[in-house]
């Protein structure tokens, strides 16, 4: 959108952008929900999402991609990620980085049609009841496979592995009433609300699902409820016991007190990793809810990539 921007008044081809007023967050926004998946986009991208994931993967560079003014809700791309220098002279990569984006749009449009696809592939599965969606199932459960979806089909399979296991709960030692675990989903995936993925009731468990090994982004998860214990369900094939000494270690490293690190340890209420999602997954099985774990699938990922969207979209274009 910024480069857009920075390209449509001409600062691919003359100077000045440093004296430009630079662009409205309304007029930024409007045309973030036209773009290819912006539709349900917020300011995340704009405000601290952008830069941030720039930082992570380039950490010795001197710049940072959007410059923002808060009083006045103005906004820049950084001209010195734009014009490179090669043998003292100055190229202008604008144009390229739209073509660079552009051509990424349609190679992730590719892989989401392709995710829709997979998604209607299991549901020919569950109707025919095909033994192969077991081995199909298991094989989202991959360190390389997309964060959402592995997110998605934690929580269908834990869903479903909770289900059949109960709790007696009451307020009177006379009125007491066995209740079944029921898990539920809180939000989208990677949607940078704050929240935590997944709630238990009627035990209050929370879970939260991650794929990095920082040991800033589990604590905090941990602070966000105020050192209340999370599970964490973790998109890695090592051990929990190497897990928990490698998040242990990370914070002795960062925190030189005992009982900073303690205090945080105490707070991961339990560690599932991927091996135990697949035996997770088989005891589901076992007590015949594949189905029921497919149909969550397809359900939750339909909400995650809009897919009624997709197709009203699709059907605009017809």
């Amino acid at each position: 959108m910024l480069i857009e921007d920075y390209i449509s008044n001409g600062y691919d081809k003359k100077d000045g952008y440093s004296d430009f007023e630079g662009a409205k967050f309304s007029d930024l926004f409007k045309r973030q929900r036209e773009l290819p998946f912006g539709s349900k986009l917020q300011n995340h991208a704009l405000n601290h999402r952008m830069n941030e994931e720039f930082k992570k993967y380039f950490p010795t560079c001197e710049f940072t991609p959007i410059i923002r003014v808060v009083e006045t809700n103005r906004y820049w791309i950084n001209e010195n990620l734009i014009n490179v220098e090669v043998n003292k002279l100055i190229f202008n990569i604008s144009h390229a980085i739209l073509e660079i984006i552009d051509t990424y749009v349609e190679v992730k449009r590719g892989a989401f049609e392709n995710f829709i696809s997979t998604c209607e592939k299991l549901k020919e599965l569950e109707e025919e009841k095909n033994p192969k969606s077991y081995e199909f199932v298991l094989s989202l459960l991959s360190p390389n496979v997309d964060a959402r979806i592995f997110e998605i089909v934690s929580f269908a399979i834990l869903k479903y592995f909770y289900f059949d296991q109960t709790v007696f709960f009451g307020f009177e030692i006379n009125d007491i009433e066995e209740e079944n675990l029921k898990l539920y989903k809180t939000g989208r995936t990677n949607a940078n609300d704050g929240g935590i993925d997944f709630v238990m009731k009627p035990l209050g468990r929370f879970f939260q699902v991650t794929e990095t090994t920082d040991v800033k982004k589990y604590f905090l998860d941990i602070d966000k409820l105020e050192k209340f214990p999370v599970t964490f369900v973790i998109k890695s094939e090592e051990t929990s016991d190497v897990l928990l000494s490698n998040i242990k270690s990370n914070a002795e490293k960062q925190y030189s007190v005992k009982a900073v690190v303690d205090n945080y340890m105490s707070c991961i209420e339990e560690i599932i990793n991927i091996p135990e999602l697949a035996l997770r997954f088989n005891k589901a099985v076992e007590f015949g809810k594949l189905n029921d774990i497919l149909s969550e699938i397809i359900i939750q990922s339909k909400i995650e990539f809009n897919y009624e969207d997709y197709e009203n979209e699709d059907n605009d274009v017809e």
